[in-house]
C-alpha cells in the first residue's frame, strides 16, 4: 500500500551522531517533528532544537531555535579566536529570513553594532561584523533611519582613514550607500562627512570592488542632492577629471566591467543628462536680450559675408524684413523664431544645440544653411525646424529628464569620451539628418518620414555602443537610408518566419512555377500592344506608332497610328517582324537611336526608356527601337522580349512581382500551420528495420 502523500522519508543528521531516516508527517506542526527527532537521540528540550537544511543554502526550518542565542553569546567572548568564528558562522546564516528574525528580536543588530562603534579590531572581526550588520539590515526588517549619529560618524571614519584593510572599506561605503538611499536626513550627514575628494581617490585605486562601492556611494549622494546641488558636484567632478578616468580606467579598464558597476555608470549619465531638463523644458522668452541676441547670433553665423555687404546703408525696416527672410531661410516656420521656440520640449535646449553647431562647426553649419536655401523651397531641409524635432528625438532616445531604473545598465561609452557628448551627438545626427534628406530625394511633405529614418539610423547606432564619437559617427554613416529599408525587410520577414530554413526551401520550390505566371504575364501583355512615340531628330516626340505580338507569339505587329484613335487590329498593321528572325535585345545607351546624343537631362530619361531590338535585314543589321512611355511599360516589354529570346527576365519588376507572389503563396501555404512553430531542421528520418521480412495474414478480411 502507497504511503499518504503528505508522508515523506527524509534523513536527519546530527553532530557526533548516527544519522537517522525518519517518516515526516507534513501534516504535524513542526514543533511535533523536532520533539520526534531528539526523542530518537534521547535529547530534552526539543524546543531548544531546529532542523536545518544540510545542502544549499543552509537555512533554518523553525520559528524559535538555539543557534541565534548560542552566536549572540558568543560575540560577547573575550576570545578573538572564538569571537571571529562566531562571525564567520553568523555571515553564513544571515541570509535566512528565520534565523535574521531570531538574531535581530535578541538585540544582534544592537551588539553588532557596539563591534563596529568600538573598532578594536580593524582587521577580520571588523569585517566580518560589518558583512553581518549588512545582510541582517537587508532583509527590511529594521529601518535605516534607527542608525544612530555616532555609528554612521564612526563608518565614515573607515571610510576616510587611509591605512584601512581592503575588505573594510567596501563594505563600509555600501552601508553608507544604503543609508543614503534609505534616509534623507542621515544623507545629508554622510554628504557632510564625505569629501568628494576622498571618493576620488576610491574610485582611483585599482581594486575592482572598491571602485564599484565607491562609484555606488557617489551616484546615491548625486541621487539625493537638489538639482542646484547636483549640478555643482558634477561640475567639481568633471573639473577633477573624472569623466576621462572613467572612460580610461573603468570602461576601457583590462578587467571585465561589472553589472553593478554599468548600473553606476548608466545612473551617473542619467544623472548627468538630467541637467539638461530645465533647458529643455524652458520656452524661448522673446523679451528676453539674451535670447534675442543669441538668435542674431545664430543668424549672422549663416549669412555673415552676405549680411555685412547688404545690411550696410538699409533703413530699419529694410533690416527688419531682411532679418524676416534669413530666418525664413534658416528653416524657422514663423517669421518671429522665438514662436518656434516656444514649444517645450525642446524649448532652448535646441536654441543651444543650434548655438554650438554655428559656434563648434562653423563650416558645416554654414554649408547645410546656404547648401539648402540654394534649393528649391519644396526640396530645402529646413535648419531650424530640423534641429528643433532632432532635439526632441535625441532627449527621447537618451531618456532626458527621465527618472533613473533600479536595474539598467544601457550606458553609452562615448558619453564619456568627451565634454559635451549631447551638443556633439547633435552636430553628428543634424548632419546626418541633411544627407538622408538628400538621399530620400525628401520634400518638405516628407518631413516627418525622414525624422523617422533618422530615429531609426540613430537608435540602431546607440544601440552598438559605440566607444567613441568618431566610432559613432563612422557606423551611422554607414547606415545610410537604402540600408535602413533593407533591414525593415529582412526584419519584418523574420517577424513572419519566412527566413526560416524550410520556408525558404518551400520559396524556392515554389519560383518556377511562379516565374512561369510572371512569363505569361508579360507575354499576355505584349499581346495586348502598347502605343509608342516616335523621336525625330529634332527630338520632338508628334508621332505615334502601336506594336504588339500575335496571339501565336511566332511574330511582332507594328504601324503608325493617329493620335487620339482607337488601338488598332492586328489585320491593319501593316508591318510584321518575325520573332524568330530578332537577334539581340538592347537597352539604354547601347540603342542605336539613343547613342550618341548627348549627356543632358532629356537623353538621361531617354535611356532609362529606350531599348530596341536588332534582327537581320537582308545582309544588313536592323533595328526596330522603342521608348516605353513609362517605366513599367519598359519592364514589362524587356521582360516579355526577353522571355520570347529565352533569357531571364531580370527587371526590377520581375523581382517585385515574384517577392509578391511568393509571399502571397507562401501564406496561403501556411494556413493551416498558424500559431504551429516550424522546426529549423527537419525531424530525423528513423533508421531501417533491422530485416525485412514482412508477413502478411491472408485469413483476415479486408471490409
Amino acid at each position: 500500500m502507497a504511503p499518504p502523500r503528505n508522508v515523506v522519508k527524509i534523513a536527519v543528521q546530527k553532530p557526533d551522531a548516527i544519522p537517522q531516516l525518519i517518516r515526516l508527517d507534513q501534516a504535524k506542526p513542526l514543533a511535533a517533528v523536532v520533539k520526534e527527532v531528539c526523542d530518537a537521540w534521547s535529547l530534552s528540550h526539543s524546543e531548544r532544537y531546529a532542523l536545518q537544511f544540510a545542502d544549499g543554502h543552509r537555512r533554518y526550518i523553525t520559528e524559535n531555535d538555539l543557534e541565534a542565542e548560542r552566536l549572540l553569546s558568543g560575540l560577547q567572548s573575550g576570545s578573538r579566536e572564538r569571537r571571529r568564528e562566531t562571525l564567520q558562522h553568523l555571515v553564513l546564516l544571515a541570509p535566512d529570513v528565520t534565523f535574521a528574525q531570531e538574531v535581530i528580536s535578541r538585540d544582534g543588530l544592537q551588539r553588532l553594532g557596539t563591534i563596529i562603534e568600538d573598532g578594536d579590531d580593524l582587521g577580520e572581526v571588523l569585517t566580518l561584523t560589518l558583512r553581518a550588520f549588512l545582510e541582517l539590515m537587508e532583509h527590511g526588517m529594521v529601518s535605516w533611519e534607527t542608525l544612530s549619529i555616532p555609528f554612521i560618524r564612526k563608518v565614515v571614519s573607515y571610510v576616510n582613514m587611509n591605512l584601512m584593510d581592503a575588505s573594510v572599506q567596501p563594505l563600509a561605503l555600501r552601508l553608507l550607500e544604503s543609508v543614503t538611499l534609505s534616509s534623507p536626513a542621515l544623507g545629508q550627514l554622510v554628504k557632510s562627512e564625505v569629501p568628494l575628494d576622498r571618493l576620488l581617490v576610491h574610485l582611483q585605486v585599482m581594486n575592482q570592488q572598491l571602485q564599484t562601492k565607491a562609484m555606488a556611494l557617489l551616484t546615491a549622494l548625486l541621487q539625493g542632492a537638489s538639482p542646484t546641488e547636483r549640478k555643482h558636484m558634477l561640475d567639481y567632478l568633471w573639473q577633477r577629471n573624472l569623466r576621462q578616468f572613467i572612460y580610461k580606467n573603468i570602461i576601457h579598464s583590462a578587467t571585465p566591467l561589472g553589472d553593478e558597476m554599468a548600473h553606476h555608470l548608466y545612473v551617473l549619465q542619467a544623472l548627468t543628462l538630467g541637467l539638461l531638463e530645465p533647458r529643455m523644458r524652458t520656452p524661448l522668452d522673446p523679451y528676453s536680450p539674451e535670447q534675442r541676441e543669441q538668435l542674431q547670433a545664430l543668424r549672422q553665423a549663416a549669412f555673415e559675408s552676405e549680411g555685412e555687404s547688404l545690411g550696410a546703408g538699409l533703413s530699419a525696416d529694410r533690416r527688419r524684413s531682411l532679418c524676416a527672410r534669413e530666418f525664413r531661410k534658416l528653416g524657422f516656420s514663423n517669421s518671429n523664431p522665438a514662436q518656434d521656440l516656444e514649444r517645450v520640449p525642446p524649448g532652448l535646449l535646441a536654441l543651444d544645440n543650434m548655438l554650438y553647431f554655428s559656434r563648434h562647426a562653423p563650416s558645416a553649419y554654414s554649408r547645410f544653411v546656404l547648401e539648402n536655401s540654394s534649393r528649391e523651397d519644396k526640396h530645402e531641409c529646413p535648419f531650424a525646424r530640423s534641429s528643433i524635432q532632432l532635439t526632441v528625438l535625441l532627449c527621447e532616445l537618451l531618456r532626458v529628464g527621465e527618472p533613473c531604473s533600479e536595474t539598467a545598465q544601457d550606458f553609452s561609452p562615448m558619453f564619456f569620451g568627451q565634454d559635451q557628448s549631447f551638443h556633439e551627438l547633435f552636430c553628428v545626427s543634424i548632419q546626418l539628418l541633411n544627407k538622408t534628406w538628400k538621399e530620400m530625394r525628401a520634400t518638405q511633405e516628407d518631413f516627418d518620414k525622414v525624422i523617422q529614418v533618422v530615429r531609426e539610423q540613430l537608435a540602431r547606432t546607440l544601440a552598438l555602443k559605440p566607444s567613441s564619437l568618431e566610432l559613432f559617427r563612422t557606423k551611422v554613416n554607414a547606415l545610410p537610408y537604402g540600408e535602413v529599408l533593407r533591414l525593415r525587410q529582412t526584419e519584418r520577414l523574420h517577424q513572419e518566419g519566412t527566413l526560416a530554413p524550410p520556408i525558404l526551401e518551400l520559396r524556392e520550390k515554389l519560383k518556377p512555377e511562379l516565374m512561369g505566371l510572371i512569363r505569361q504575364q508579360r507575354l499576355l501583355r505584349l499581346c495586348e500592344g502598347t502605343l509608342f512615340r516616335k523621336i525625330s531628330s529634332r527630338r520632338r516626340q508628334d508621332k505615334l506608332w502601336f506594336c504588339c505580338l500575335s496571339p501565336n507569339h511566332k511574330v511582332l505587329q507594328y504601324g503608325d497610328v493617329e493620335e487620339g484613335a482607337s488601338p488598332p487590329t492586328l489585320e491593319s498593321l501593316p508591318e510584321q517582324l518575325p520573332v524568330a528572325d530578332i537577334k539581340a535585345l538592347l537597352t539604354g545607351k547601347d540603342c542605336p537611336h539613343v547613342r550618341e546624343k548627348g549627356s543632358g537631362k532629356q537623353n538621361k530619361d531617354l535611356y532609362e526608356l529606350a531599348f530596341s531590338v536588332s534582327y537581320d535585314h537582308g545582309e544588313e543589321e536592323a533595328y526596330l527601337n522603342f521608348i516605353a512611355p513609362s517605366k513599367r511599360e519598359f519592364h514589362l516589354w524587356t521582360d516579355g522580349l526577353s522571355a520570347l529570346l529565352g533569357s531571364p527576365m531580370g527587371s526590377e519588376q520581375t523581382r517585385l512581382d515574384l517577392e509578391q507572389l511568393l509571399t502571397m503563396e507562401t501564406k496561403l501555404r501556411l494556413l493551416e500551420l498558424e500559431n504551429v512553430p516550424i522546426p529549423e531542421q527537419p525531424p530525423p528520418i528513423p533508421p531501417p528495420p533491422t530485416n525485412f521480412n514482412f508477413c502478411y495474414d491472408c485469413s483476415i478480411t479486408e471490409p
